[in-house]
């Protein structure tokens, strides 16, 4: 679809206007652009004509951007940064191709991450770009072309790719270990517990799986905002963690952690490679795609 000229300002007026919603003055936003202020204000004119609205007050020769202008001027910082990235993008590697992806930090680290060097084997033509997010963020206002994300695969506008189903454990360090393993539920549930933020409702769930419905105060405890720090937190006997089973595979192996329970149990949620529909066609994001088929879990596990 063709856009109409009226809706495309130039390049240079909407820098100006960034730069003067930014920088709050239009030496500043002239001084920034190399322009004179009387380029500044003629470009923001230029805009206000081709917009047919007002964007500045003039108040001796100070120019104020209006309400609607700065809410104006903030989508057009968005839409200059992915241009920004995207010019940047092609600089960096144009007759290749660059992936800039959105991770979770503990499944990126220990997960994605081991497995990437057989990707750059077959792809050494791909670049790979990772930016740790923890919370939701939204494609159209962030330069990614894909991203980690755990839930159930119900983001609008996007297609996605299972990777893992999260499997839980309950672990803790030896000194806090009772006698025997597994562990009742019931005895774990008198233990002290540790929480995560990005899974706060998880204690709860994993006992009402084992039968159990704990009350409120029965399910205190400290909370952790990372999986990193929760990890530590058990390590140094301060509770029991539930934790996924991919994290804490080689404290168990090493003894610095014990399970339990000897089955992780799985949960309503997974992990999935998430991007947008406008980027279906990407070749380097199809390559990607391609090669963590392989790597990825099957939709219906079985045992599940």
């Amino acid at each position: 679809m063709q856009v109409p000229r009226r809706f495309l300002p130039s390049i240079s007026a909407l820098r100006a206007l960034e730069a003067l919603s930014r920088l709050g003055s239009a030496s500043a936003a002239a001084e920034e652009l190399a322009l004179t202020q009387g380029a500044v204000s003629r470009q923001i004119q230029s805009l206000e004509r081709q917009l047919g609205t007002t964007l500045v007050q003039r108040d001796r020769k100070k120019l104020h951007l209006s309400p609607e202008a700065e809410i104006y001027a903030g989508e057009v910082r968005q839409a200059l940064n992915m241009i920004a990235q995207s010019t940047l993008r092609v600089q960096s590697a144009p007759l290749a191709g660059t992936l800039n992806l959105a991770i979770l930090p503990a499944f990126g680290m220990r997960w994605l991450m081991p497995r990437l060097p057989e990707f750059s084997r077959h792809h050494p033509d791909v670049t790979i770009n990772m930016t740790t997010r923890l919370q939701p963020f939204n494609f159209a206002s962030e330069p990614f072309d894909a991203a980690l994300h755990f839930g159930k695969a119900e983001w609008p506008g996007t297609q996605s790719l299972l990777l893992k189903h999260e499997q839980l454990l309950p672990v803790c360090a030896p000194e806090l270990l009772p006698q025997t393993v597994p562990v009742d539920p019931v005895d774990i549930l008198r233990m002290p517990l540790l929480h995560i933020q990005t899974r706060p409702e998880a204690w709860q769930d994993w006992f009402k799986s084992k039968g159990i419905k704990p009350q409120v105060q029965e399910l205190g405890g400290t909370m952790y905002d990372q999986f990193s720090t929760i990890t530590q937190a058990a390590l140094h006997g301060l509770g029991v963690a539930l934790m996924p089973d991919y994290l804490v595979e080689q404290d168990l192996a090493t003894g610095r952690l014990v399970a339990l329970q000897s089955q992780a149990t799985e949960t309503g949620g997974a992990y999935y490679l998430v991007w947008p529909d406008a980027k279906s066609r990407d070749p380097a994001l199809q390559k990607f795609c391609d090669w963590l088929r392989g790597q990825a879990q099957p939709e219906d596990p079985l045992p599940r």
